[in-house]
């Protein structure tokens, strides 16, 4: 298997918090696929996995291919949908420029849903690591605060360096996707946290001379993966049972926000760095479920 799905799928498990059944759907797809162009490419004096030399045509050929071999419509939709994802990753992360798969025809499925957390359980999630009074601990807890009070993304939070933070202004500058950058403000209990991790533990955890915030036991930049298993590990210890990734405190925040009634769909569009509103109304969803749920608690005639 290529590196570049290696990394597309450990990126759709640790950020997108995928299950175990549909990683392994994506995996085989994805296999299928490397192995059809892995013979193809070569006939053409190409590397086996030179994704940018993969046009639209090619991709029409690879469909063409699966139906002819007799799979169901609904199989071919899913290994579709799979090379979608694949080459729409592989233009976010710069591997590629043009996406070949912009328009390719796939059936579409309904949006799930994001999964959330209430308040009180990020309440109880974030204050997990002040009971270990070590480096690490104090690591987590300034990184937690900063997932949920700035909403970034995993890959966003892992590239930020020293001197991306404004800690006497309280605002952090991420780099989201595409290299589009955006200035997120962080609140005083996120500025005390990350202030006590800098000057106290970070030291102790690496060199002077390494750049990223926020380091492993080695004293190297965290990975999504890591990051994914402190979390896991932390809601674990308070008897989360529903998968948790770094996206569900992103989900969660902007749910929050929307539901508070402090900011409108804009606004989180712009905080959360999304491209397209439309990517920041499901959210909306969400908060009609909780207004729903309110008004039949508490009106009268709501029974």
């Amino acid at each position: 298997m290529s590196q570049a799905i290696e990394n597309f799928l450990d990126f759709i498990s640790v950020e997108k918090g995928f299950s175990p059944n549909t990683l392994a759907a994506y995996k085989n797809d994805l296999t299928q696929f490397a192995g059809y162009f892995g013979k193809e490419l070569p006939e053409k004096g190409l590397a086996p996995d030179n994704w940018a030399a993969i046009d639209r045509d090619m991709l029409l050929g690879y469909i063409v291919e699966l139906k002819e071999r007799k799979y169901a419509p609904s199989t071919i939709a899913r290994k579709t949908a799979a090379v979608k994802s694949f080459f729409d990753f592989l233009v976010k992360d710069n591997i590629i420029k043009d996406d070949p798969a912009e328009n390719l025809g796939g059936a579409k499925t309904g949006q799930s849903l994001p999964k959330t957390l209430s308040i009180s359980q990020i309440e109880e999630l974030l204050s997990q690591p002040d009971a270990r009074n070590t480096p690490e601990a104090n690591r987590d807890k300034a990184m937690l605060e900063m997932l949920y009070a700035t909403g970034m993304r995993v890959t966003e939070l892992i590239s930020l360096n020293i001197e991306n933070l404004n800690l006497d202004d309280g605002f952090v500058r991420c780099f989201g996707k595409g290299s589009k950058e955006r200035i997120i403000p962080f609140h005083e209990q996120a500025l005390r946290d990350l202030t006590r991790y800098i000057e106290k533990a970070r030291p102790l955890l690496t060199s002077k001379q390494e750049t990223a915030l926020f380091v492993n036991r080695r004293g190297q930049r965290l990975t999504r993966q890591g990051v994914w298993l402190i979390l896991k590990n932390y809601a674990s210890a308070i008897g989360i049972e529903k998968e948790i990734t770094p996206h569900t405190l992103r989900h969660s925040v902007a749910t929050h926000l929307l539901q508070s009634g402090k900011m409108n769909l804009r606004e989180l569009q712009e905080f959360l760095g999304h491209a397209n509103i439309s990517t920041t109304q499901i959210y909306t969803h969400l908060t009609s479920e909780h207004v729903r749920r309110v008004y039949e608690g508490s009106h009268p005639r709501a029974k």
